[in-house]
């Protein structure tokens, strides 16, 4: 693993991260630190306007897009992302707003290149997936699905587990656990049994631990966990590279 310090990355810390798992967000640039490299947060960074995008309001998921490219234009280095959905819509839902706009859509392009997902950063432009962490147990992937589907990143999470001293590591079947953003909200009644899904799976990997790259999945999964009383729990990949305790905070 390297240990000379190399340029700067900018982190995008993301709404969920910043507000309600700020342990994650300490685990990410731990990490980062450990590879070898500076974090540099931007100041002012706020919702990449993903929630609006999907509930349909594009004028307001717009004028929330422009204020992050804003934001992000004035840094320099490759942009971090904790979060496949979030770097999904920087990469592919910004294109999508301003395929009209060959302004914007240049601003947007000279971004969303730069932007990466954590695991994807750490194994695809670091080439590092051994950070010395220890787990004594089993540990569970859960794939979300813009990180799977959208951005096809896969192998580099289960790469990281991997490397994991001591962890027995399952991989989930790569179904949605119903959160969805507004998808909770609007459809509740799908969204309960697909959780219902997902946590059959959970409890037939007799796991410890549900390890994912998507804070706002593991929300929804621990809900439906705490709400079972299981003692099954969730964490943040970045949380177990970190070697803190396993547990989503």
């Amino acid at each position: 693993m390297p240990h000379t310090v190399t340029d700067t990355v900018q982190l995008f810390a993301t709404c969920l991260v910043d507000s309600l798992f700020p342990g994650v967000g300490e685990a990410v640039v731990e990490v980062l630190m450990r590879a070898g490299v500076n974090v540099a947060i931007p100041q002012g960074q706020t919702c990449c306007g993903q929630p609006s995008f999907n509930a349909g309001f594009y004028g307001q998921a717009r004028r929330m897009a422009r204020y992050t490219i804003s934001i992000l234009s004035e840094t320099m280095g490759p942009i971090v992302v904790p979060s496949g959905s979030c770097a999904t819509m920087i990469r592919k839902g910004y294109l999508e707003l301003f395929a009209d706009d060959p302004i914007w859509l240049t601003r947007v392009h000279s971004v969303a290149e730069r932007v990466y997902e954590f695991s994807e950063f750490l194994v695809d432009k670091l080439g590092v997936v051994d950070f010395g962490s220890s787990f004594t147990g089993r540990l569970t992937y859960h794939p979300s699905c813009h990180l799977l589907r959208q951005l096809g990143i896969d192998r580099q999470p289960m790469a990281l587990l991997e490397a994991v001293a001591g962890a027995q590591v399952h991989r989930l079947e790569p179904d949605c656990c119903g959160f969805g953003g507004l998808f909770a909200v609007d459809q509740p009644e799908i969204s309960t049994e697909m959780l219902r899904r997902k946590l059959t799976q959970i409890r037939d990997s007799e796991t410890e631990v549900v390890v994912g790259c998507d804070v706002s999945c593991l929300m929804q999964i621990e809900g439906g966990l705490r709400y079972g009383c299981s003692t099954v729990r969730c964490a943040h990949l970045a949380q177990i590279l970190a070697g803190q305790e396993a547990a989503l905070r």
